[in-house]
This record gives C-alpha cells, structure tokens and sequence, in this order.
C-alpha cells in the first residue's frame, strides 16, 4: 500500500494503526495469518526502535522528525514531544560540521549542495549507503561525538517516504583516540549501529528484513520459547548457520558462547530477557563458537520484543565482532603502561635535575652575596684612596683595583640575576610604564661611553608616548645591556641606531642595530649561552658573557621575544618586543565625585607631607594628580630607594606610599631600613604595586607595610587609605606628645 509523500509518517500510519486494534479486539485466534506476522514484525520492529543503547530518528521527506525513540531522549535529552514536528536533525547536529560535509559531498559528486538536512541525507536520496561522523549537541548545550547510518525509507513504488537516522554515542571511542591516536590510525570501525526502517506498521515483514540485513550488527529474534525466528546474514556470517536453518532452532544451539577467561559456557542474554521482560546491556570478555568451531570476541545485547498489552512475546539479540577492538585496547594497555613506566623514570631524571639546578642557584646566589662583602671594602678604600694625592704611579694602580672591582661587582650583579631567574625568585612588577622616559634615561647614561669609544648614536623620534606593560627597572636594564654592547663589539667610527615601531597589533618593537664586524650562523646559535662570548675571550673588550642570557630571560618574564638578525661585515641587529599598554590614567569608577575628595585646609594648620617613592614617572604623576584634589596634602618624589631615605630622613613626611620594585634597593628593604631607624621608624609606610595576587599582598603584610594597594589605582579605596595612616601618624603623635 502506497503513502503519500506530502504527508508526514504519523499521519500515514494512523488508519493502519485503528484497524489493527479493532482486530485485537476479536482475539489473536480472529486475526488472519498475515496480519498476525505483519504485527509479530512490527512488535520486532518497536523492539529495536525502543532500544535504549540506538538513538533512531525519522524524518519526512523534508527532514521534519516524525519519531524520536528512546535511545535519542536519553541521548540527547529532549522528550520525543518536544521535537517531532518541529526540527530537523540538522538542527541537533554541529552547524560547521555540517557546512564542511555539504562542502565535501559538493566535490566529492561534484554537484551543488546545501548546508543542512540536505547534507546529512543526499547520498541516501541518491542509493547510496551512508554512515559518517557527527557531532550532536544535547538539550542542555553539551556535545558528543556520534556515528550515524543513514537510510532512505520508500514505499511500495519505491518512492522517498522519509529518512532514518541511527545513531551511537561515539564519546568513549573518541576518548581513546584523542589518548592513542597514533596507535588508532588503523582502528577498523568496528562500532556500526543498528539501523532501522519505518516506525509504522505499514512497513511490511520484509521491509524490516531488507533493513536487518543491511545493518553492522548481527540479529537474531527469538519467540517467547527461545526459537529463532530471525537470523540476518551477519549473524549467518558470525554464527556459521544458515536462516533457513536456524529458524524454529533454540537460540542456544545457534548462538553458543563461552566466558573469555574460564572458558566455561556463558548464560545467553536471551534466557534472562525472556524471564526477567528486561534489556541486558553490553557483555564483556564474551567468545562466539561458530557452527565450524572457529571463535570471535564479540559484544552483545539483548531486549525484550512486547506485544500492544506488554506481554514479552519474544527477543531480539543484537551482537558484533569485537576481536580487532579487543586487540587495539590490549596494545592501548601495553603502551600506557610503557608510558607510565618511563614518565616515572621522567619524572625522577626530573627531580634529579630539579634538585641539582635548585643547588646550583643557591650556590650562585650565596656566593654573589658573599662575594660583596669584600668587594664594598676594596671598592670603599680603593676610592677613598684616589680622594687623596697618589703619585702617578699610585693613581695607575688605584685605576687598576677600581676597574677591575667595578667589573668583578658587575659580574656579580649578573650572577645574582640568572641565579634568581633561574630559581623562579626573581620578582617583576609588572605594569603601565613610559618606554620614552625609559629611552631618555638609558641614552643619557649610555651617551659617555658611546662618546669615549667614538661611536655615533641615533635615537628615535618618538611621535607618540608609547606605554607598555613591563617592569621598568628591568626594561631598562636589559636596553642598557643591548646599547653597551653594541657599542662594545663595534667598529672604530661606527654608529648605532635605535628605532622603535608598532611590530604586530598590541606590540611594539625596539631594535639596536651596530655596524660591528657581525656573526656568522654558527655563532648566532651560540649567542644566548651563558658565558659563552662567542670567541671573543681574548679581545679589549671585556664582558661576562651572562648579560644577553640574563635580557633574553627577562624579556620573556615580561611576556616579550627578543631576537637577533646578523650578518658578516654588515652589523648586528638585536630587538625586543614588548606588549604595549594604555597610558595610566585615573580610575574612572569613583563612588564620590572628585569634589567630595577635595579637603580645605583648617587656619593656622600646617600642610601635611606624604613621600612617594616609584621609579615610573607614569604612576608618579597619577598620584600628583590624586594629591592635588586635597589642599592640606603636599607631595615629595623619589625615584629610587636611596633617594627615598634621604627624603624621609631629611623632611619626616607624614605617610610614605611606596613601590615594591625600585631600582637598587628594593621597597620591602627601604621600608626595614625606615622602621629600623628611630628617627622614621613611626611613619606608616603604604605599599603601592602592581604585585596584586593574594599571596604578593600577604607578604608586604607581613613585612611590616600599614596597607597594601594594588595597581592600577582606584582613587576611593587611595584616598580612604590615605585618610587611614594620616590618622594614625596623628594618633602617634598626639600620644607621644601626652
């Protein structure tokens, strides 16, 4: 009987669906053989359709869902209700998974096709077998991998009535691959699903018969008794008995098995669905004795086939050969657990290194420690004796003692900072800061020697006040380093020029480019190895060769590249790139108006003083910017820590705001030195840094700061900390007054 193809499968099935339940109504002894075994097939049919380990969909011709079965509510998570006549299954599928297969299938048969639910059914419309790769999203917004066969559904004419879509969850073998994917190259697809044709009742015995034998999986349906009523040909294949055969046969004498490890026979899943009405999952470690005695591994699982009051009339058995699945896991075992084996002899090689790198660290930094302590006293009286009147000859020899302690003091330096680096000590403060204050600082102090050697230097024009998130002190350290060398290593009358640019969105670079004698690639590949000075050892020009390893390391602590380009008898080039940054600025969320801040100063009342030392000029500014809302404050500057003590010592302010990472002596030790000396030791001391995780906070707690403010600045939370330790210097005050 033919079907409509503009109707939808529900609809076409409903007439059907009435007479045969005015014909249960007579009794099962009423109904004509052929209506019996049309029903017998259609309870088959809404067996495997009702399995819950198959998500089975079918659509109208226009992929409209008509039947939505068990399998895909628990798959997917929507009730059956909630989708059929509403969506196609292009719109529970990945949308770019299903672009890139209308792409694919529109070369492959070279013919134009759409995106959608056109592209999950073509080659089904077309005849042709169809079982592909997707991705489903669930109800609930989550993914998982599926492998869908397709089947076009036609009527009696063989016209197109509807598509079936028959789908596993594809998630566990996908973990395995992502785990072994080398060793799963050659994974055969082992995990074909069971496909289905028409949910109605229409679809007649043989319609059924034509899908069981074109599925992956091998079938055998058994009466209420436990004799086979079906067999496919996979499961001929696999069992060694022909249908015609197995019919009328009890199951155990066609499906013989064996536990893998005993040996011993195994209960059939059959038995127990057919005494219990309940589905038996997946078995393991499950062998199939062929009818000719040869073995496979297989999977199985069986459901119980129900007639319209839920009587158990039957089952259906569903297995697959698993052998090759089996040996790709049992390689999978063996190779994790040779990966386990040498990960732990990783991990101990690890800690041995760890260890050792530890010691050497601890080692450098104690003895660059150690080392400064005789290098202040023959620093300290190797100056105090070229204050005096030496002889020539003195004076040549207290140039001598003065060179060599400034270099060795150097050398030290640089040691100290690779040893820190090394052990992950180092402590960067990380944030706005002014690269052409920064320029304007390293030429100043590089121009001497650049003079003293003859080499012409070229500085850019900066056209725009470039910002860029780095530690300042460290930026400049290490643009020192690239101009002293390039100085170092140049030709007598050469020059240096030093350029900056935008480099890439949201990074600018600065290049130092010398017209010295050049590299050759051997070299180059050398250059960042510690005191390694690429042949250079007996040369007038001294170095240690640690500074371009300490700059290169520093660099990246600060999330920049620093890179090298260099040719024979041409020059070098070395440049840095860095993230940029937006100039600081005041906070623009306020919780007052900025008149509210303002404070009058009271008659008679003296300005009170507030030190604030930082090394950016950037954050300096900001704060001048904040104090000045307040009439009774003045402001004094330091831009590093000595200057700092000087200042306190010298005007007694009432609150000092420091940073943490000042050039030279750090905050943390400026403030110690504060605290320690009678004179400063009351004034609370507010720890201003762009350190700012919690553990950065609890130490400058711990250290002894009044309060500890993060960068950037919110100008409430200053000021109301600032209000905080005035009070108290005044409370100090007043009790010692009393």
């Amino acid at each position: 009987m033919g079907i409509d193809k503009d109707k939808n499968l529900s609809t076409a099935t409903e007439p059907r669906l009435q007479a045969e339940e005015r014909l249960n109504l007579q009794g099962p002894e009423a109904l004509p053989a052929r209506t019996a075994d049309e029903l017998k097939a259609g309870a088959l049919q809404r067996a495997i359709f009702n399995s819950a380990n198959f998500s089975s969909i079918a659509t109208d011709t226009k992929g409209v869902i008509q039947i939505f079965n068990v399998g895909a509510e628990r798959m997917l998570g929507y009730a059956a209700a909630e989708v059929v006549n509403r969506i196609t299954p292009a719109d529970i599928s990945d949308p770019q998974e299903v672009i890139a297969r209308a792409k694919a299938l529109s070369v492959e048969l070279e013919t134009e096709i759409a995106p959608g639910f056109e592209a999950l059914v073509f080659k089904a419309s077309r005849a042709i077998e169809d079982i592909y790769e997707l991705t489903y999203i669930r109800k609930d917004g989550s993914r998982f991998p599926a492998v869908v066969s397709v089947t076009a559904l036609r009527d009696a004419q063989n016209a197109i009535i509807g598509y079936l879509l028959i789908g596993t969850d594809n998630t566990a073998r996908k973990q395995v691959e992502a785990e072994r994917q080398h060793l799963l190259d050659n994974r055969e697809e082992t995990l074909k699903q069971l496909q289905q044709t028409n949910f109605t009742l229409q679809v007649s015995e043989e319609k059924l018969a034509v899908t069981l034998n074109s599925i992956g999986d091998a079938v055998i349906a058994t009466d209420a008794e436990g004799r086979v009523t079906l067999l496919n040909p996979l499961a001929e294949q696999l069992t060694g008995w022909t249908r015609v055969e197995a019919i009328g046969q009890p199951v155990d004498e066609i499906f013989h098995i064996i536990n893998k490890e005993t040996r011993q026979p195994s209960i059939i899943p059959v038995v127990e669905t057919l005494a219990q009405g309940t589905i038996q999952g997946l078995a393991n470690h499950t062998v199939l004795i062929a009818r000719d005695g040869s073995e496979c591994d297989i999977a199985d699982s069986c459901a119980p086939i129900r007639d319209r009051d839920g009587k158990v009339i039957g089952a259906v058995l569903v297995f697959r050969d698993v052998t090759g699945e089996y040996a790709v896991q049992n390689a999978l075992r063996e190779s994790t657990e040779a990966l386990q084996g040498k990960n732990v002899e990783l991990g101990h090689a690890k800690r041995v290194a760890e260890k050792a790198n530890r010691a050497k660290s601890e080692f450098l930094s104690s003895m660059s420690h150690e080392l400064r302590s005789p290098l202040n006293a023959i620093l300290g009286f190797a100056q105090l004796m070229d204050k005096g009147s030496p002889s020539p000859k003195q004076k040549s020899s207290i140039d001598q003692i003065l060179k060599a302690g400034w270099y060795l003091l150097k050398l030290i330096d640089e040691i100290l900072d690779l040893a820190l680096i090394e052990s992950g000590k180092i402590s960067l403060s990380l944030e706005p800061m002014s690269l052409v204050d920064v320029m304007l600082e390293c030429q100043t102090m590089i121009e001497p020697q650049a003079q003293k050697s003859g080499i012409r230097m070229s500085y850019p024009e900066f056209e725009i006040p470039y910002f860029v998130h780095a530690d300042r002190t460290r930026v400049k350290q290490v643009l020192l380093n690239l101009l002293s060398n390039a100085i170092k290593y140049n030709r007598a009358d050469g020059s240096v020029e030093v350029t900056c640019q935008i480099s890439t969105p949201g990074r600018v670079r600065i290049s130092v480019r010398d017209t010295g004698e050049g590299l050759p690639p051997e070299k180059l590949a050398q250059l960042f190895q510690p005191f390694n000075r690429l042949g250079q050892e007996a040369s007038a020009a001294e170095g240690t060769g640690i500074g371009l390893v300490v700059s290169k390391r520093l660099v990246e602590l600060m999330d920049g590249e620093i890179e090298v380009q260099s040719s024979l008898g041409v020059g070098t080039t070395l440049w840095i790139e860095l993230n940029l940054a937006v100039e600081p600025q005041l906070d623009v969320v306020v919780t007052e108006s900025l008149e509210s801040i303002k404070a009058p100063i009271n008659q008679g009342s003296a300005l009170r003083h507030l030190l604030y030392v930082e090394d950016n000029r950037a954050n300096m500014q900001l704060v001048e910017q904040l104090v000045e809302l307040r009439s009774d404050l003045s402001l004094l500057g330091a831009a590093d820590g000595s200057q700092g003590l000087a200042l306190a010592k010298a005007h007694i302010p009432e609150v000092i705001l420091m940073d943490i990472n000042l050039p030279g002596i750090g905050g943390v030790q400026v403030m110690r030195i504060l605290h320690e000396d009678p004179v400063t030791a009351h004034i609370p001391v507010i720890a201003i840094s762009a350190n700012a995780m919690p553990r950065d906070i609890e130490k400058g707690l711990a250290a002894g700061f009044f309060r500890y403010l993060t960068k950037p600045i919110k100008v409430d939370e200053f000021m109301e900390t600032l209000d905080l330790a005035l009070k108290h210097a005044e409370d100090l005050r007043l009790n010692a007054d009393g």
